[in-house]
């Protein structure tokens, strides 16, 4: 376990923030390779003026300010100057396909998930960053989802719309009161992933995102984002040195969701021959 004290070993004392970071390298730490290349043609349609307009409008006011400290209340005051320069940079990004240092910085906020907590297992980390690329990423995502749907299956619960944790609930009650009206055993299996979102495998994420019908553009600005995507920890007004993410979809990031819905789906895809229950013609075996 990490503890969030003051510690003493041969070289000295470490102090809170160090030993953040060093909980911050052991959790989001993996031995991939280099940034695979993109095989796709590396083209797409331009950003238009319309969609930074049209997603900058939806974001929502309020929210804290990444590492650049410009938040989206200070780029809608720029009015349609503001988005012009906006296009002209996201566009800049997206025919390069180079990210700005700034924008691939994230900040840890720490949250305590119970009262006098002093594991790091035991806190949150909110991720704090740059509202111009959630922007970008808000763009990518209403380009890339309708390639990413299809790839979820019906019984897919988590992160997807119209449906929650009440609704797979209802749908393994209905399921087993079938089975109970018509004398049929049943086994039920439950997987606890243990910090799932910070455990997947890049690599792997990407080797199935170049298998769908996602414009060359798109995968060399998310290859970009996660391999060259580092986080501080704030605590107490201060930060930690950065450190390189190289596992996990990234926190607080719109695309996530989509992202792990379809890795997790295609893990899961492995029980398909397993017999299941038979309803409507579908053998289901899985509810995620």
């Amino acid at each position: 376990m990490y503890k969030i004290k003051r510690w003493e070993n041969l070289d000295g004392n470490f102090g809170i923030l160090e030993r953040w970071s060093e909980y911050i390298q052991e959790l989001f730490y993996d031995e991939r390779g280099q940034q695979p290349e993109t095989q796709k043609p590396i083209e797409g349609p331009p950003i238009l003026k319309a969609e930074v307009e049209k997603t900058m409008n939806d974001m929502k006011n309020g929210k804290a300010a990444g590492p650049d400290q410009i938040p989206i209340e200070l780029l809608q005051t720029l009015g349609n100057w503001g988005i012009d320069q906006l296009t002209k940079l996201l566009n800049w990004i997206y025919d390069t396909g180079n990210i700005p240092k700034d924008m691939l910085i994230s900040t840890f906020i720490i949250l305590q998930k119970k009262p006098g907590a002093t594991e790091c297992e035991n806190h949150r980390t909110i991720s704090l960053m740059s509202h111009t690329l959630k922007l970008l990423l808000k763009i990518l995502l209403t380009r890339i989802r309708s390639k990413i749907k299809p790839e979820i299956s019906e019984t897919q619960f988590g992160f997807v719309a119209n449906k929650g944790t009440t609704n797979a609930i209802f749908t393994m009650m209905m399921l087993m009161e079938r089975c109970i009206e018509t004398q049929k055993d049943l086994y039920l299996c439950f997987i606890d992933y243990s910090k799932a979102f910070d455990k997947v495998r890049h690599e792997e994420l990407f080797h199935i995102l170049d298998n769908l019908d996602i414009d060359g553009k798109d995968l060399r600005i998310l290859k970009t984002l996660y391999w060259k995507q580092t986080a501080t920890v704030r605590e107490g007004g201060e930060h930690s040195e950065e450190t390189p993410i190289t596992r996990g979809v990234r926190q607080g990031c719109i695309l996530s969701p989509d992202l792990f819905n379809l890795y997790s789906e295609m893990i899961l895809r492995e029980l398909d021959n397993i017999q299941g229950i038979g309803l409507g013609g579908h053998n289901i075996n899985k509810i995620c």
